[in-house]
């Protein structure tokens, strides 16, 4: 059976996204449209919902979830750079919030072939979109050992991404690494040798995420997405973006400042105005309800006018 995740932070989401009913509300990462669910439930009948994924799957779960809605909800296959294009396509110039929820579903972790997870025996795989070629096995087997040591050490902040580096690089010479057991093994040897078997959590945890990260090319899209997004604001449209790991948390974070910098501002494209100067947390109950929330972060920023720039 299909199991996407219980959506985090749903009643925070709804409480700054949603500045009225009537307005058009895109979901960046559509999933299996829990948030999405939330948030026509909002807006029905007067507003519009159009949620993004580019993961097929996903899709048709959403489509059979929002059934109920099919008239005020939009889906679409799309990777969430596109918003400008696609917006102008589905006819609209501007949006009244926009949501961002990162990271992987329950479904992408657990169904086997996708190989996001080292806890069952997959192929490497990891993409997102099941459409492109390039994939985890590909960058194993292929990149140079200093490409691997650099993925592991940006994208995992791995402190061992050198020795594990080295480690794939030495074994790929006899046998082809092709499933997540095999690489999950190599890097717990790598921990075994400096770490004598004790780790908090699971020492292939990083490396996944780094392989993850580079084979969706997850950070750069979205610093792009999220200055697309703004641009698509309506004045007063929020953004909000829920991230589970450091580097996304930076980005987001990095790039609300610099939009919200009136020396930098593009006169109706960027200017923002920050509504969480440090990070919304949810709630211990939640926490103690739904383990994925414990590592969850949310963002938000408002689209400003731009007479309102030169009065601060």
């Amino acid at each position: 059976m299909i199991n996407f995740h219980t959506p985090v932070m749903c009643s925070q989401v709804l409480n700054y996204l949603i500045t009225k009913k009537k307005g058009i509300y895109l979901d960046c990462t559509l999933g299996g449209g829990g948030h999405s669910e939330e948030i026509i439930k909002e807006i029905y009948p007067d507003g519009l919902l159009i949620g993004l994924d580019q993961d097929i799957e996903a899709l048709e779960f959403a489509r059979e979830k929002l059934k109920d809605y099919q008239d005020k909800v939009i889906i679409v296959k799309s990777n969430f750079t596109d918003l400008k294009i696609l917006l102008q396509d589905l006819g609209y110039k501007q949006v009244t919030g926009v949501l961002f929820d990162l990271g992987l579903s329950s479904y992408q972790v657990d169904n086997k072939p996708r190989g996001f997870s080292f806890l069952e025996d997959n192929f490497l795989d990891m993409r997102m979109d099941l459409s492109k070629q390039f994939d985890a096995r590909y960058i194993v087997n292929t990149y140079s050992e200093k490409e691997l040591w650099e993925i592991f050490s940006k994208y995992g902040e791995e402190r061992f991404s050198r020795s594990i580096a080295r480690l794939i690089v030495k074994e790929r010479k006899n046998k082809q690494i092709e499933t997540t057991k095999h690489l999950a093994k190599l890097v717990t040897d790598v921990y075994a040798r400096y770490k004598k078997n004790r780790w908090h959590i699971h020492p292939a945890t990083r490396v996944f995420q780094a392989l993850r990260i580079e084979v969706n090319d997850e950070l750069n899209t979205l610093k792009r997405a999220l200055k697309e997004a703004v641009k698509m604001l309506e004045p007063q449209g929020r953004i909000c973006i829920i991230s589970y790991h450091s580097l996304e948390d930076r980005i987001a974070k990095h790039t609300f400042k610099e939009m919200a910098n009136k020396d930098n501002l593009k006169l109706n494209a960027y200017g923002v105005r920050i509504l969480s100067k440090k990070p919304i947390y949810p709630s211990e109950n939640e926490i103690r309800e739904n383990r994925r929330a414990r590592s969850a972060k949310m963002r938000v920023a408002e689209k400003i006018f731009p007479e309102e720039v030169s009065e601060k």
